[in-house]
């Protein structure tokens, strides 16, 4: 996936009532490490990585790019929310648009955050690229992912079969009046 473009990278760190919204740091290496060899947070995407793998291949300070926040909560990494530009490995309906992607760990689920840290995130976009179009992907299985995806304003763009599942294509149509 490619980057936001001329977006200034990091912003100020974004406060909702109970998160915040930052750039990763070293001591969120670990957090990272779990959220990918997490067999119960990879249900949907294709399986966990290897933890002997991640700890050799997560850099010192993971996810150090445009559009990737880390979720805190209590001073403490609980989730990662990525926004990149969808490439020619995803449905050619979603290429070039953002993409929101996102992953918690299980301890936090069912508890609001993902919907608060997903809202807040994408009002930071809307603020840097306004009516900017958003796309996001998930398995129809995923009922959570599902009732984000809806919370938030997706609606559906196409179903469609890849990795062995039925996968959803939604998108949150851009903000604000077109020019």
């Amino acid at each position: 996936m490619a980057d936001l473009g001329p977006v200034a990278w990091p912003p100020e760190p974004i406060r909702t009532e109970r998160l915040v919204l930052r750039e990763s740091e070293t001591r969120d290496r670990a957090v990272f490490v779990e959220l990918l060899a997490s067999p119960k947070v990879h249900t949907y995407l294709g399986g966990a990585r290897p933890r002997e793998v991640l700890e050799r291949e997560v850099p010192g300070v993971p996810g150090r790019w445009p559009g990737c926040f880390v979720v805190e909560l209590d001073g403490a990494m609980v989730g990662e929310i990525l926004l990149r530009r969808a490439t020619e490995h995803q449905r050619p309906a979603a290429v070039g648009l953002v993409d929101l992607g996102y992953l918690f760990l299980p301890r936090v689920w069912g508890l609001g955050y993902a919907t608060e840290a997903c809202a807040a995130a994408l009002d930071w976009l809307d603020g840097v690229l306004p009516r900017e179009p958003v796309v996001l992907t998930t398995q129809t299985a995923n009922a959570g992912s599902m009732r984000l995806a809806a919370k938030l304003g997706f609606t559906e763009v196409e179903r469609f079969r890849a990795w062995d599942a039925e996968q959803w294509l939604g998108l949150r149509s851009p903000a604000g009046p077109p020019d």
